[in-house]
């Protein structure tokens, strides 16, 4: 591993830099989530309009990526991700001043370039280290990132109770010219610049897409990480309206999910070298699909409890702590050479899926409902990601390949 020194940006960035970079990502999706019910009637909108919120950002989220990564391996990462987070600022003040809900849906949408920083963080870190190395040390900056989201709704719920939603904007605007600063004054170049174009960069994903442990690590990542989004899309009106929670109340029980994501990220940068990136993706897989079946169970039996509800999202979050880091190596390792492409080209279908459930899981919970509708969407979208799993190990032994 290169040497490393903090705010000296001719040298990589140190970890605390990739960890708050992801982090402002993290919270970005996440603090405004117990204020939608109150920002829809703020603009007097249905809350499945305001829940587009959520659903755009992802999808948008998952366009970005495309290029993010092929512009990223081109030109560094170090001047892409200085340019976005421009953007970002400019965007978050837009979503501050913004009059009607169509208005703030755009600016909200253009928050989106903010998934430069998750994306490149993980691109940063294949640059500096290879193989089972780099799944635990993405391990380990999304353990330390999880920390943000883990607090990000309970934070954004108390402000909403005490100076409106708009506080959880402007709190973003705050952070976002710290981390600017910090990239700028530590995050030193880790790409080795391709002298292509970024057409030519786009046209090496037939190299990606053509394999097949590509798409099983992207599918699996895609539907663990579905699972968390249908939570994202459908957990506020769960919380608020079958369970007559504040925002405040809302906030804090999703920060169970966070604990158990970091949780898991600790077990994934802790074991993932010595297990291997498969069978660590493979246990978390498992771990999510029973906790979501034993919360299928258990709600199919009549027991309708917010903490019960909530409580068992706790295994949600300990099954992607363990699966994604490592499946998101596993994207990057097929084509080292195209980490930024890979890691662009992956997310991009892992948050374009996100995306597709967030919305979903608004048109699946009309008034009245109760949250079955949500768990099922979610243990489905498990399920999905464990055959996934299966399906490259599958492959890797056909190949002769360990991990």
């Amino acid at each position: 591993m290169p040497t490393v020194r903090f705010l000296d940006r001719t040298t990589p960035p140190h970890i605390a830099t990739l960890i708050l970079l992801a982090g402002l990502s993290a919270l970005t999706m996440n603090i405004f989530l117990p204020s939608l019910p109150k920002m829809a009637a703020w603009f007097e909108v249905p809350y499945g309009l305001m829940q587009l919120s959520v659903a755009l950002y992802l999808a948008l989220s998952a366009v970005l990526q495309v290029v993010i990564g092929p512009i990223s391996d081109r030109y560094g990462r170090r001047k892409v991700l200085l340019g976005t987070l421009i953007v970002f600022l400019i965007a978050t003040v837009g979503t501050l001043l913004a009059p009607n809900a169509t208005v703030f849906l755009v600016f909200r949408m253009a928050q989106a370039v903010i998934a430069s920083g998750f994306v490149l963080s993980r691109a940063v870190v294949r640059d500096m280290v290879p193989g089972a190395q780099a799944a635990s040390m993405i391990g380990y900056v999304t353990m330390g990132m999880s920390v943000v989201p883990m607090i990000g709704p309970v934070i954004g719920g108390m402000l909403d109770e005490a100076l409106g939603w708009q506080a959880n904007f402007g709190l973003l605007l705050v952070l976002g010219v710290v981390v600017l600063w910090l990239v700028w004054a530590d995050l030193g170049e880790t790409a080795t610049i391709r002298p292509v174009t970024v057409l030519e960069q786009v046209k090496q994903y037939p190299l990606l897409l053509k394999s097949q442990r590509f798409w099983g690590y992207t599918l699996c990542a895609a539907f663990a990480s579905g699972a968390f989004f249908a939570y994202l899309g459908g957990a506020p009106f769960v919380g608020t309206e079958v369970f007559g929670l504040s925002s405040t109340g809302v906030g804090s029980l999703f920060a169970l999910t966070a604990v158990g994501y970091a949780a898991g990220n600790f077990i994934a940068g802790r074991f993932s070298v010595r297990l291997g990136m498969n069978r660590m993706v493979y246990l978390g897989s498992l771990v999510t699909v029973v906790g979501l079946g034993l919360l299928t169970a258990v709600t199919l039996a009549g027991v309708h409890s917010a903490y019960v509800f909530f409580g068992f999202t706790i295994l949600v979050g300990l099954g992607n702590g363990m699966t994604l880091p490592n499946a998101n190596a596993g994207m990057l390792s097929i084509r080292p050479e195209l980490a930024g492409t890979a890691s662009g080209l992956g997310g991009a279908i892992t948050i374009g899926g996100g995306a597709a459930l967030a919305a979903l899981a608004g048109v699946i919970l009309p008034p009245g409902s109760d949250e079955l509708p949500l768990v099922l969407l979610m243990l489905a979208s498990a399920v999905a990601s464990l055959f996934a799993i299966l399906w490259v190990m599958r492959r890797a032994r056909k190949l002769g390949l360990s991990g």
